[in-house]
């Protein structure tokens, strides 16, 4: 079974995460025809002295990273899982999920990318996070997952690219993505930190427009 407590030894520190975040935002912005239909952004000014990493699949999954002064928030909803609140009688965030999140980061959670309106509950199903100073990554304690599904919470598939970040799994989930092949050599060089060239960009981006698909 892939849970959250999985992830969270997978998951590099929040310097790095940041790093891969914003490479594949670029990257996808530089493969996409249309940044409508982008799933990875990245936002340097969220909020005073917060940077936020969003991915939404268009099909009704999603995650938000918030990095602030006080730590890393790392929040993701899988609309198919049965800890989805909207699965559950009294639309309440799955017990355990966000119990212990600390005083510092909770407020995030009440971020416009973490709700819905008509529902008084984050749209949540997975949770981490990480304050400043600490050395791993937290999560609920206690969580008593929904047996008959080996990823309960969606973590598995929601934060597949931050805890399996090789190039290779990147090409794959972008060829996937867009349905189009994706060259590996220009998937390092822009997961290495190095710039769109022009050359890079073209490879990216063939002429033939076509659109993603959802999960």
């Amino acid at each position: 079974m892939s849970t959250v407590y999985e992830a969270a030894t997978l998951l590099p520190d929040p310097a790095e995460l940041r790093t891969l975040l914003r490479a594949l935002a670029v990257l996808e912005a530089a493969i996409g025809d249309d940044p409508r239909y982008c799933a990875y952004t990245f936002h340097a000014d969220w909020g005073p002295d917060q940077e936020a990493a969003l991915m939404g699949n268009g099909s009704g999954d999603d995650f938000s990273v918030h990095f602030t002064p006080a730590g890393v928030l790392i929040r993701g909803f899988d609309h198919e899982s049965a800890m989805s609140p909207y699965g559950t009688d009294d639309e309440e965030v799955w017990p355990g999920v966000i119990d212990e999140v600390p005083a510092a980061p909770r407020p995030l959670l009440d971020d416009p990318a973490c709700r819905d309106e008509g529902i008084d509950a984050p749209r949540v199903t997975v949770c981490l996070w990480r304050e400043t100073g600490d050395t791993a990554w937290h999560t609920g304690s206690a969580i008593d997952f929904p047996a008959g599904n080996g990823d309960p919470d969606g973590s598995g598939f929601l934060l597949h690219l931050l805890t399996d970040r090789s190039p290779e799994t990147v090409q794959a989930h972008f060829a996937d993505y867009y349905e189009r092949p994706v060259p590996l050599d220009a998937v390092r060089h822009v997961l290495a930190g190095h710039p769109v060239t022009p050359a890079i960009a073209a490879a990216l981006r063939p002429s033939v427009e076509r659109h993603p698909r959802g999960r």
